[in-house]
Parts: C-alpha cells; sequence; structure tokens
C-alpha cells in the first residue's frame, strides 16, 4: 500500500482570508515503509509574510520572492502523491490550502476520502494527551534535536515516523510475520498426503504387570477419603 506523508508551511491559518501556501513536503512510504522518495518545493505567494508567520516556519518574502508559483509546481506535484492517501497532522488544514491552491490553478481538489489525519488518531490513542508532533515525537523516543523551526520536509520525515509508532509500531512486522505463519499452515493443511504403501500393523497389547498391580492398589488404600467413594 503506497501512502504519501505531507506537511505544509503557509502565510496565515486560512486560505479564505488570502493566506497562501509557501511549502510543501512529502515523503512516500510503502507499506508503512519509507521508500527514500520524497517531493519538496517552496513557492512564491504573492503577497508579504506576516512576521507571526515567519517566526513560525522562518521563510522569509525575501527568500521567496524567486521562488515558482504554486501553479507552475502544481502537475508536478499532482504526478507525485497519484491517487495516494494523503496523511497529515491536522490533515483538514493541509487539504484546506492545497485545495485551495488547486482550484486557484484550474485543478480539481484532491477528494477528502483519501485524508488520513493523526491528530485523530493520537486523540483516539491517547485520548486527554497532548498530541502535538513535538509531544509525539517525544512519546515515541524520536528525535527532534534538528527541528529548530517548523519545515515542510523534515516534519513529514518526523510524521512518518510518529504515524508507524501510532499504528503500532514494530508490532506491525510481527503481525506480518503471524500472517506467514497462518498463511503457511494453511497451505501445509491443504496439502494432499501421498496414500500409504506400507500395511498398518495392530496396535500391541499393554497390560500390566501382577507386581505393578499391586503397587497401584497399595497406592490408592495410601490415599486418605478417596473422592470416588464420596
Amino acid at each position: 500500500m503506497r501512502e504519501i506523508i505531507f506537511d505544509t508551511e503557509t502565510t496565515g491559518l486560512d486560505p479564505k482570508n488570502g493566506d497562501r501556501l509557501v511549502e510543501i513536503g512529502c515523503v512516500e512510504m510503502v507499506n508503512r515503509v519509507a521508500t527514500g522518495a520524497t517531493y519538496h518545493a517552496y513557492f512564491n505567494p504573492q503577497r508579504d509574510m506576516p512576521a507571526e508567520a515567519e517566526r513560525v516556519h522562518g521563510l522569509s518574502e525575501a527568500f521567496l520572492a524567486d521562488k515558482p508559483l504554486f501553479a507552475e509546481k502544481a502537475q508536478e506535484f499532482l504526478d507525485f502523491i497519484g491517487d495516494a492517501p494523503m496523511v497529515a497532522h491536522n490533515a483538514g488544514f493541509d487539504f484546506g490550502f492545497i485545495n485551495a491552491e488547486l482550484t486557484a490553478a484550474g485543478f480539481d481538489p484532491i477528494g477528502l476520502d483519501r485524508m488520513v489525519d493523526t491528530v485523530k488518531i493520537a486523540r483516539q490513542k491517547h485520548p486527554g494527551a497532548k498530541n502535538s508532533l513535538d509531544a509525539l515525537c517525544t512519546r515515541y523516543g524520536i528525535d527532534r534535536s534538528h527541528r529548530t523551526k517548523h519545515g515542510a520536509l523534515l516534519d513529514s520525515e518526523l510524521l512518518a515516523q510518529v504515524y508507524v509508532e501510532l499504528l503500532g509500531g514494530r508490532q506491525i512486522g510481527m503481525e506480518l510475520a503471524a500472517q506467514s505463519i497462518v498463511i503457511t499452515q494453511t497451505v501445509s493443511e491443504t496439502h494432499t498426503q501421498a496414500p500409504r504403501t506400507r500395511p498398518l500393523r495392530e496396535a500391541r497389547p499393554h497390560a500390566a504387570s501382577q507386581e505393578e498391580l499391586d503397587a497401584h492398589g497399595a497406592f490408592l488404600k495410601s490415599i486418605k477419603e478417596p473422592i470416588w467413594l464420596q
């Protein structure tokens, strides 16, 4: 199964208020294992960068000035993600920005049926606990010491590790191994055994000797209040 774990950085919180997408990072996973294939791009938002947003991701208006527009990279992005499920932390936020940009560029939005939200998974698994990406990395012992600011590709790589842990971590491999055992047993059980060619022998009699019978009788007499006499 192919999945895309992704993250975005933006100029603000709501595309309906004129906020724009400025960075996207994607990590490809197949059967919950990172393949090494990634997609990463910065975009010129064609607007100013609010100071509060820059403090989060460190992307300035000057840095983004010579970057391509999202519309110029949209098809490249769509080709990378294909029809795979899209996994993000607080996925509704990221889907909102991506679909706003796709629509503005003349492309169809990504169906919400492809959306997998790791925040919802974390809340179900750890109710009442902190479920930010930082908190989950701490919970699962994932090194994030190199994360000084938010970055779409870095956060996607961290989220890919968190996602595997949320779904069982190393136990996933154990489950696959168990399935393999079941399949092997099923094949063995359905295998047709070759007909026997040797003649069957009658069972040999195994009668107890008189000495053994006497010893058994003496043992029974030594038992106080046996239940078979009640």
